[in-house]
Order: C-alpha cells, then structure tokens, then sequence
C-alpha cells in the first residue's frame, strides 16, 4: 500500500491553508471516482461500536468542519471512517468570516480557523447527504446543526429546532454545536440559563419530531476546552437533566498558552492540533469522572498517532474523531487510529 501524502504535503504547505483544503478535498473525490483510493487507503477495520442505538463500524469517525456541506461523503468515507459529521450547518446559506480564516501552526502540528460556520445551508446539505452512496448504503452520517451569525442569540433556540427538524430525518444522530469561538457570543449559550433554555427546547422538539417520524434519533452537545470544573459539573448535570444522549469533547481552543510566540499564533480563532490535545482530554476526565457510565463521550481534539486515540478512549471517549490530524498526518491516520483501538 503506497501512501502518497508524505510527498504531497510539502507542495500543499505551499499554498494558503483554505485553497490547499478544497483542492485536497476535491482531489479526493476525482481520486473516489476513478477507483484510485482502493489503492493508496487501507482497507476499513471492522471493529463495531454500539452506542446510543447505533453501531458504528469502527470507533474512528470524521470530526465536523472538515465537510461542511456534505459535498465529499463518498471519498471521504473511502478513507475507513466508522462514521462522518458534517457540519456545521445553519438554517441559511451564509459566507462565513472574511478570508484569510485558516492559518498553519507547522511547528506546533496545530491549525487556527475563523470560518464562521461557512455552508450552503442545511437544505442544501441534507439533499447532498440523501444523494451520496454511503448515506443510502447505511452509513453513519451524523449532522453538526449551528445557528446563523444574523441571528440574536436570545433567538438561537428557533435556528437550532429550524436545523434539526430539517436534517432529522436523514442523521443517524444530531450534533448541537454551542462551542465554536467564530460565531459572535455563541458560547455564552454554555451558560447556566442559557443553555438549560436551549435544550429544554429542543428536547421538546425531539419529541414532536420522533412523533412524526416514528423514529427515536439521538442529540450529541459539543461544547468548548476552555471550560473550568464548575462549569463542566452544570453542563454534565443538565445533559443528564434533559436526556441529551452524548457530548462531544471538544471544540477548538481560544487559549494560545501552547503555542505563544509562533508565527500566526496571535490569529484569531480557535485553535486545533496537537497544542490542544491535552486540553482535550483533561476536559474528557472531568466529564467522565461526573458521568460515569450514564453518557457516552466522543473525544476530539489533537489525535495525530494511534496512541493519541488511545489516550482519548483511556481518558473516558467511547468513540474518536479526527480533523486537524488529517492534515499533517494524512489519510493513514484514520486506519492507524482503528487499529490501535481494535478491540
């Protein structure tokens, strides 16, 4: 099996970080429809997870933000994935922050990005994910759901239920993005009286929806690395509170602490990569030692080796996902990750 991405990143490093994604991105779909992929990715492990009545083919999925509009399931599947989120995805289309909003920390093996939940809206995603081979073949496909940056954050609760009632019928399960620093006061919906609000609401609208649909389908929060305990113990307690089925942990970091003096560190934006990986996992800890067994965690956050992903899952993640790794490792990660949490 020959990997080419060691010869290519260089070449990639050249150009500015959002073109290289895009034309990664859209190499990687011209490489899936010739039939090149089974030639340079390794074969899928089959290690299935069951969690929140779902059975993942493997433990290893896509972090959001990578496909944001669901245009690169297929390819992206090819790579071994046990499951994609796509996302984030708000109610309307919506340009995202001013370019440049991605910049390469190669010292650090880190990534800050400004996008600003850039996405053709979700009507628009859920027509690209029920046309892909892998969502009709029954794949694993969950959706990131965000609110615009129009609207008043004493209205998020309407943009999020808008979201979810659109993608629920096609997600596996509902990923509520409260977390990312790109979005102006996003995160104050991490606060006590807010975000009991907002998933008191949306645990109300689940329940119409299953109604509709006969079907059960479960909601994931995300949430932030620059909590303290106090505040982790609230969001803990009130997931429990409103049946929310698992959390996500975490987002990028607003904090520099790692990476202080590097070209591009003073960027605004939430940082990603191996400077936030032990934030990470101190934050999967906390949330596991407050939980126990009653809510799964899904650990993300600076996987770049094997043992990265295995530090996740020893920290209390029942399931990983990757994104910044992928770009200074490549696709071999998912595989190497797969493998060494192969049970």
């Amino acid at each position: 099996m020959i990997d080419p991405y060691p010869l290519l990143r260089p070449w990639l490093f050249y150009l500015d970080p959002e073109q290289a994604h895009n034309l990664t991105l859209s190499n990687l779909d011209r490489a899936q429809r010739w039939g090149m992929l089974q030639y340079i990715v390794t074969k899928p492990i089959a290690d299935p997870h069951t969690l929140c009545g779902i059975q993942f083919p493997n433990p290893v999925g896509l972090a959001a933000g990578l496909d944001k509009d669901g245009k690169h399931i297929d390819s992206l599947a090819a790579l071994g994935f046990g499951f994609l989120e796509i996302g984030t995805v708000t109610p309307r289309a919506q340009a995202g922050n001013p370019k440049p909003r991605m910049f390469r920390l190669p010292q650090a093996q880190g990534l800050i990005n400004r996008m600003g939940f850039n996405n053709d809206g979700v009507d628009a995603c859920v027509a690209r994910v029920r046309k892909s081979q892998y969502w009709q073949n029954g794949g694993v496909i969950g959706l990131n759901i965000g609110k615009n940056a129009s609207t008043p954050i004493d209205q998020a609760s309407q943009d999020y239920i808008f979201a979810m009632a659109a993608v629920y019928e096609i997600a596996a399960y509902i990923t509520v993005n409260i977390s990312s620093p790109n979005t102006q006061h996003l995160r104050s919906l991490q606060s006590e009286e807010m975000l009991r609000s907002l998933l008191h609401d949306l645990s109300e609208e689940r329940k119409k929806l299953s109604d509709q649909y006969g079907v059960y389908k479960p909601l994931f929060l995300k949430i932030a690395p620059d909590l303290d305990q106090e505040d982790l113990h609230l969001i803990a307690d009130l997931l429990l509170e409103f049946g929310i089925d698992a959390v996500i942990a975490t987002n990028t970091t607003i904090s520099r602490e790692t990476v202080q003096g590097m070209e591009h560190s003073n960027e605004a934006g939430g940082l990603s990569g191996a400077p936030l990986g032990a934030a990470s996992s101190k934050i999967i800890k906390i949330l596991k030692a407050r939980l126990g067994d009653a809510l799964p965690i899904i650990g993300v956050g600076g996987i770049l080796s094997g043992a990265d992903s295995r530090e996740k899952v020893m920290a209390g993640a029942s399931l990983v996902q990757l994104y910044s790794g992928l770009i200074y490792k490549g696709p071999a990660l998912v595989s190497e990750c797969a493998q060494a949490l192969r049970r």
